[in-house]
This record gives structure tokens, sequence and C-alpha cells, in this order.
């Protein structure tokens, strides 16, 4: 597999195959226990593996959806992939209508400079585009592969969403520059205060708390049992993306899911 070398064509941060844990010196050293998923999951998410490694290979061209292109055996994608969609009303991390026809599952990291592209540049055409309308449905998982600030980050990302600031304390960890100034506890603090996060204490408490550890670690799990090596990576409706694509990737992506779904689409489970 090759290094992470930054390119400029390059979309997507990259986690070294020994440990899980990203090749950025300091960071230290993961294990990667796979998400027991079932073996037909399995056998559909190495489509995953290998989109990461193309995404974030040196020759990548991220005007190419190649994912999208070429993996999927039809635009409705792999049923097993999707049907990690978790469709649950009441998910803080997610937007959109549970009963969307489509499901776009997000693996990043706060760290993570691909992420915070993303989501500065497409999450909010894609927003106005597809989830205002009904159509899209986002479902956040925290997967931090850049060492111990990336998992205080992703906690306290969960945290806000307890009190129903998850997307603020997204925007804010996102902003531009944010990445560079840490996720230390007080910096931690400082963007749940800038997010609107009412109650400081439950967040705090909610911060460190054994739940969020174990919501992290769930979502982290996942991703690495989809054979996720880097951040960003997409499912959308089962089929993978990896990297910061271009809007158009993902819209084609999108439309050919929600045209596969048809008028019954979006009656999965919630």
């Amino acid at each position: 597999m090759p290094k992470n070398t930054k390119p400029a064509a390059q979309s997507g941060a990259k986690a070294t195959a020994k440990s899980g844990a990203a090749a950025e010196p300091g960071a230290p050293a993961k294990s990667r226990k796979p998400f027991l998923i079932g073996a037909a999951v399995l056998v559909a998410a190495g489509v995953l593996g290998m989109a990461s490694y193309r995404a974030t290979s040196p020759d990548a061209k991220p005007t190419v959806n190649d994912a999208a292109s070429t993996s999927a055996p039809t635009a409705g994608g792999y049923p097993e992939l999707a049907g990690l969609a978790r469709r649950d009303a009441k998910d803080p991390l997610a937007q959109g209508r549970p009963d969307a026809p489509v499901v776009m599952i997000e693996y990043a990291d706060f760290k993570c400079s691909y992420c915070g592209k993303f989501a500065r540049d497409t999450e909010p055409a894609l927003v106005k585009k597809y989830v205002d309308k009904g159509t899209l449905r986002i479902e956040w998982r925290n997967f931090p592969i850049f060492g111990a600030e990336s998992e205080a980050a992703a906690r306290g990302a969960w945290a806000a969403g307890q009190q129903g600031r998850f997307r603020q304390f997204h925007a804010a960890a996102y902003a531009q520059g944010s990445k560079e100034k840490g996720f230390g506890g007080d910096r931690l603090k400082a963007l749940a205060e800038e997010a609107g996060v009412p109650d400081a204490s439950r967040f705090a408490a909610d911060l460190d708390s054994d739940a969020a550890k174990a919501a992290v670690k769930k979502d982290q799990e996942e991703a690495y049992g989809l054979g996720a090596t880097s951040t960003p990576s997409f499912l959308i409706n089962g089929t993978p993306i990896a990297g910061a694509q271009p809007m158009d990737a993902f819209a084609r992506t999108i439309d050919a899911a929600a045209a596969a779904a048809g008028p019954a689409g979006g009656t999965g489970k919630k």
C-alpha cells in the first residue's frame, strides 16, 4: 500500500494498514479490531477498502468517481452495505428524513483536512439540493484515526449531540483553521460554547462518559470492519465513495440511488 504523501490530487486522509492509526507523526498506534457485520457484508465491503486505496494513491484523480462508476454492480449499490443505514429518527448525529430514499453514511475524523474540505465545500450544497428536499439523509459515523485528540473530538461531537448541537459543533470543529488549534480539553469546551451547547457541565460529563467512548468505538469498528483505510469514506445506499470527491461525483451517485429506489424508496428500517 502506498505511503500517504498527500499529493495535490489526493482526496482523503490515509490510515496505516498495519496499525489503523493515521500516518501522522506522534499519532499513537491503534489496534484494528474488525466489526462483526456478517460474511455477506464483509465480502461486499472489500470494495470500500479498494476505493480508499485508490482515492489516496499518488495517481488518484478525484475528478473521477471510481467507486460509483466501477465498483457497485447496480445503481442501487450493495444491499448488504445499504443495510448499515440506521434510519433512527432520534439519532442526534444525523440530518434528513429517516425515510429518505437515499442514505449517505459518512465516516470521518475532525483532524482530517479532507473531511474539513468536504464539510465546508461540498456538504452544504448536498444539504440544499437533496437533504432539504427529502431525497437524502446523512448519517455521521465517528472514525477517529489521528490519535488521542481525534478520539476526544469525536467524543465531544457525540456529547454536543446529546444536547441537540451536533451540527453546530461539527461546523465549528471544521471551520477553516480550527484543526490547527487542536482538540485538547479547553479547546473542546470552547467549541461547545461556540456551538451553543446549553449545559457546559453536562457536556463535560458526557465527553468523558463510558457511553461516549462506546458510541465512538462502535462507529470506528464499523468503519474498520468495512475495510475503510481513509477519511472521509462514504456509503450511499451501499455504493462506496472514498475521499473528498467533487460535488458531481456525489450528485451522480445520489441521483442514481434515488432513481433505483423508485417511489417505494426509503421504506427501510426506522
